[in-house]
């Protein structure tokens, strides 16, 4: 990758640039049965898409912070590049009260009300599936997304040295989190090609780099698993080798 980039959206950039059609981000989620594969390219429109939603219709400006009440899903990996992506700050988990905007899934919609700025919800069904009903006082980011334009461009320069990330009580610049995904890209052995599987969640840091900014920094892809525990038995025995798997994290 480009030794240059200081943010996640320079490194989702460098990744466009080397190969837009490989795998970035493939999705299991062994509850539900459902399989998502996401190409850099794939990936990188669904991130404008969703910076262009959250500095044009929800009106973030950079440093704005965003309280993310979402599991480890294909849509929270967006989200994280695309928030970068405009200079807003994520709150892993973040009080939806001290948030100037929140974006939930379905099982943290109560918890989310709490925010006095604009609330965005996910189904988390398959494909991106909308909400039946959209829930009351939330936009339902599958409703509202798809007419956002395919390209984004910040209304400012993004300062790579600004908070991007509050995971675990640790606040984290844009430079230090590409900083902090390359030296966990370089202890893992990942280089580029890799493909990591995880079933680990992204409420840490050690979830959040090995799910999502490692393999990303490394010029490498990510099998991410939800509900992993249930896998039939020699499950995944069988992923790791369909999915080509390099490292098991």
């Amino acid at each position: 990758m480009n030794a240059s980039d200081r943010t996640p959206a320079d490194l989702l950039r460098s990744a466009l640039a080397a190969d837009p059609a490989r795998p970035l981000v493939t999705f299991y989620d062994d509850a539900t049965g459902e399989r998502v594969e996401l190409s850099v390219a794939t990936f990188a429109n669904w991130v404008a898409k969703t910076a262009n939603l959250l500095q044009g219709e929800l009106a973030a400006e950079p440093g704005d912070r965003l309280a993310l009440l979402l599991p480890a899903h294909w849509q929270s990996a967006v989200w994280l590049i695309a928030a970068a992506s405009a200079g807003v700050t994520v709150e892993i988990g973040g009080a939806p009260a001290d948030a100037d905007l929140v974006v939930s899934g379905p099982d943290t919609l109560e918890e989310a009300r709490a925010c006095r700025g604009e609330r965005v919800a996910l189904a988390l069904r398959p494909l991106g599936g909308r909400f039946p009903a959209a829930p009351a006082g939330f936009a339902d980011y599958a409703v509202e997304v798809p007419s956002q334009g395919d390209r984004f461009a910040p209304y400012a320069p993004i300062d790579p040295d600004a908070p991007a990330l509050v995971v675990g009580g640790t606040e984290l610049s844009g430079a230090a989190l590409v900083e902090r995904a390359r030296a966990d890209a370089a202890a893992a052995g990942l280089t580029a090609g890799s493909r990591v599987l995880t079933g680990r969640g992204y409420g840490d840091w050690a979830g959040l780099s090995t799910g999502l900014y490692a393999p990303l920094a490394a010029g490498g892809s990510v099998v991410l698993c939800r509900h992993l525990d249930r896998l039939p038995e020699d499950g995944l025995r069988r992923r790791v080798e369909s999915e080509q798997v390099t490292h098991t994290l």
